[in-house]
Formats: structure tokens, sequence, C-alpha cells
């Protein structure tokens, strides 16, 4: 099949310092999805700490038209384009989640932050619906290939997940959750639409389990990501389709991608694979894993996907900094290598 559609490979980064955005045009990425500045937040092994010239974004922080043109100004002039934001803090989101005091001026931020993504042109706003820093999302690292260190997830190395997370006082039933959900939709999903920018939802992870800590985890399988999609149907909401996360779920991610592709429902991807599945995996180089990458980025240009691709978590390999440039760097290359194989054979 031939299409004339592009995949673009992108890159996630805080920092939006000079050097960075020159070292990301220097790989041939194309496009920026920034990250939230608050790093507290996710104390994982992808904080990028060094982000002194960032946009900042979060609770009572919410950046104005002119600071997202200003960074939109600051990525083109490195030749880059700054298609999005990457995610959402669990502070600014966490209140609209549980239903608590808050969630009326949390709802009145997100939707700020959305019409001013659309007066500047900025077309994407990456979510997640699962309170990262609160529940554990890893237990571990993992030996890869000559050293270099991946994290891993083994359900039966959680202290307790049955204790109900910090600051919880009671378990949340599943059908709440949904609830709540169905309400965030209704209010941010109009507003998306009028401002022409598109929502796009990331996967709990680990998935499957269906809840820890006293916390339903609701986008936790194809069957509820396709919940999800059809609670307030728009145009406007679509998947930061993480094929990690599916590749946790043991999904064949090339019959995720159909399915979700063949209705004009993927965002952007987040491509990074992992070896096993919940209860018990670890991530891995992007040609090492449960996938072919070959085989994936053939089905996206079967599909006729025709969008940005992101190396999400990257092993850390020797010498690398906080942000791992060197693996991140060779993610990029070897996308990159792969994609333009694929679309040159197909064209």
């Amino acid at each position: 099949m031939t299409t004339d559609t592009t995949i673009r490979a992108g890159v996630r980064t805080r920092s939006l310092s000079r050097p960075r955005l020159q070292y990301i045009r220097q790989l041939g990425a194309t496009d920026i999805f920034v990250d939230h500045a608050d790093v507290d937040e996710e104390p994982d092994e992808f904080n990028d700490r060094d982000a002194g010239a960032t946009l900042a974004v979060g609770r009572d922080e919410i950046p104005s038209v002119a600071a997202l043109e200003a960074a939109r100004d600051r990525v083109e002039a490195a030749g880059l384009t700054l298609t999005g934001i990457q995610s959402l803090p669990y502070s600014l989101y966490g209140d609209i989640m549980f239903d608590r005091e808050g969630a009326d001026a949390a709802l009145e931020q997100i939707t700020t932050l959305v019409r001013n993504l659309g007066e500047a042109d900025i077309p994407i706003l990456g979510y997640q619906w699962n309170p990262r820093g609160v529940v554990p999302m890893r237990t571990g690292t993992a030996d890869l290939r000559g050293g270099a260190q991946g994290t891993a997830f083994d359900y039966e190395e959680v202290d307790d997940p049955d204790e109900l997370a910090p600051g919880l006082e009671r378990e949340y039933t599943e059908a709440k959750f949904w609830d709540n959900y169905e309400a965030f939709l209704e209010t941010v999903l109009p507003v998306a639409e009028e401002a022409g920018v598109e929502l796009a939802l990331h996967p709990v992870d680990p998935p499957v389990i269906e809840s820890m800590c006293g916390i339903p985890r609701l986008c936790r399988s194809v069957e509820n990501f396709e919940k999800a999609m059809g609670l307030v149907p728009s145009k406007n909401h679509s998947l930061k389709l993480c094929l990690g996360c599916f590749s946790q779920m043991g999904e064949d991610v090339t019959d995720v991608l159909r399915t979700f592709g063949e209705r004009d429902q993927i965002g952007f991807i987040h491509f990074r694979d992992v070896v096993g599945t919940v209860p018990r995996f670890h991530e891995t180089f992007v040609d090492e894993g449960n996938f072919d990458t070959t085989e994936v980025v053939e089905t996206l240009d079967e599909i006729g996907y025709d969008g940005v691709v992101i190396p999400d978590h990257v092993p850390e390999m020797t010498g690398d900094t906080d942000w791992r440039h060197r693996s991140r760097g060779y993610t990029v290359g070897y996308l990159r290598g792969v994609i333009e194989t694929v679309q040159s054979d197909s064209s």
C-alpha cells in the first residue's frame, strides 16, 4: 500500500534551552512535546531535572497565550515544531478524578489552558487519568545489554497494593471513577472542539491491574479505552497511544494500532517496548522487547498514520545525563532509520 502520509520522530523534553533544542534538531527530530515543570510529582527515572528554561504547567500555573507563543517561537527558531504539551500533572487533575473540593477550580484552569493552547496554535494536550507519584509505577531496575539499565515492575514487590494511598480516606469504586471522568470530558471536550485542540489520553501504567491502593485504574485495557473514547464522542479526543503499555498488557500492538487508527483516534505515539507482561516486566531498548519495531512502523504506514512518534522511556546508558541524551539520541536515530526505510519502500 502506498501512502502520502509522513510519520515523524518527535521528542519530549522539559528543557527548552537553546542547547537542548539544537541537540534535538541535530538528531533529525521535528516535533517537541514539552513536559510540565514539576518533577517532584513524578518521582521516577525520567525527570529531566536540568530544565531551567521550560514552560511551567501545573496547579495555579497555567501559561498565558503570550507565554505559550514565546515557547512556540523559541522552538520554531531552532527549526522544530511545538506540537503539544506532553501531559498534565496529577496536582492539576487529581481533585477532578476524586471529585474533591477544588474540582471546579481545576476544571476552570484546564479549560483555560485548552483555550490558550488554541490561541497559541499548539494543537495537542496530552493527559492521563492515573495519579503518578501516588501509586507505584515501577519497583526496580533490570540489567540490559552491556550493563544498561531499564526500569522494571514486579507486582509481588509492591509493599501492600491493598493499602490506601497517602491522603485517601476510603477506597473508590470504578463506577464512581467513570462518572467523574465522564463529567470531566463533558466539560473539557466542548472547549477543546471550540479551541481546535486535541486531547490525547495515555494508558494507566502499569495496566491490566483493576485497582491499586484504593484507586481504580480505568485506562488499563483496549476495552476500557474504547469505552473512554465512546463516553463523550468527539473528533478532538484521541489516544496518546503508548506502545509500551499495550505491550505490557500482552496485546498485539499492531492490532491495537489498526483498531484505533481506523477510527482516527491516535493523537500521537509513545514508542517504547518491554520484555514480559503484567504482573512482571522490564523496559528495554527500542530494538528489543515483545514486538517487532519494523512491523509496527509498517502498520503505521499501512493505516495512513500522519503524525508523531516519540521515544518515551529510554534505558540509561553508560555516561548518560539525567535526560539520557545518549539513549534518547540512539532511539531517535533508530526510529528514523526504520521509518525512512519503510516509507521509502511503500512509495
